[in-house]
């Protein structure tokens, strides 16, 4: 299975027993803040998918950092709990714009799951092919979950900062534009990580279908990182670093990582530096 599918394919997949597809949006609101997807979810869903709570079941309890990546005996519950285990396939999707599906599959991946993808364009590409929409939960039997953690796929802030002035290292900020340049401020001290690149999670995604660009155009944006021996992402709250994460796997980079913490961490510390503009 490819890490990256069309809802055309996961139609046609929808009745093999081996596969799970779970729903992970989270919701963004300015008047109401971060909330679970899991009413929209109940309201309608793709057949036989599951729902992934994001801000509550799977995200350690952290005082400064709000999706910091839950340990392995937390993740290997709700998984399994989930009937994702050896032997299973699974397709992530969201309601918003990939990044929680991304988020997820990056997840499965640092806990050693790799027969996972991500469905391109999420639920609005489901709904735009005409696919049908249920209401009904899944009834896959819980099964065990196997932790296989990979740790390097998860950067802290003592390797960022290390990474500041090492040029085998690309520092990749997901953050819109104003944010990275430090025209807005929404984590307390505004810029970005010192000599960090600039690939926007928005900005790889046609926004009319809410897909993913074309392989040509993601390769450009991201050239600056594909140079480099490592890219570390980040963004706010390492969730469309996830998504930039995932596209620079699609492209070929053999190693990448998310810096779990992101601004949410980094700006709370006053001793770690900041610049402003480009």
């Amino acid at each position: 299975m490819d890490a990256l599918v069309n809802a055309e394919w996961l139609a046609s997949q929808l009745e093999d027993p081996d596969l799970r597809i779970v729903d992970a949006t989270v919701q963004i609101d300015p008047a109401v803040g971060v909330t679970s997807g899991r009413a929209g979810w109940e309201q309608g869903h793709i057949p036989g998918s599951a729902f992934a709570d994001l801000i509550g079941d799977l995200s350690e309890p952290d005082p400064v950092v709000g999706f910091r990546m839950p340990s392995a005996a937390r993740f290997a519950a709700v998984m399994g709990g989930l009937g994702i285990g050896d032997g299973t396939r699974v397709v992530t999707y969201d309601a918003r714009e990939n990044m929680w599906a991304a988020r997820l599959w990056w997840m499965l991946r640092v806990f050693g799951f790799d027969d996972a993808a991500v469905l391109d364009g999420g639920y609005s590409a489901w709904i735009a092919m005409g696919g049908t929409v249920s209401t009904e939960p899944p009834s896959h039997p819980p099964t065990e979950f196997v932790v296989r953690q990979r740790p390097g796929l998860i950067a802290s802030k003592e390797e960022v900062l290390a990474a500041i002035d090492n040029g085998d290292v690309c520092i990749l900020s997901a953050l819109g534009h104003r944010q990275h340049r430090g025209e807005v401020n929404e984590y307390g001290r505004p810029g970005h990580i010192p000599g960090a690149a600039n690939v926007s999670g928005y900005e790889v995604l046609d926004r009319k279908t809410q897909r993913y660009r074309p392989t040509d155009e993601l390769r450009a944006k991201f050239a600056p990182a594909l140079e480099k021996d490592r890219v570390i992402t980040y963004c706010g709250g390492a969730i469309a670093a996830s998504s930039d994460a995932f596209l620079l796997h699609l492209l070929g980079h053999p190693n990448v990582a998310v810096y779990d913490g992101s601004l949410m961490e980094w700006c709370a510390d006053p001793g770690l530096p900041l610049e402003l503009g480009d």
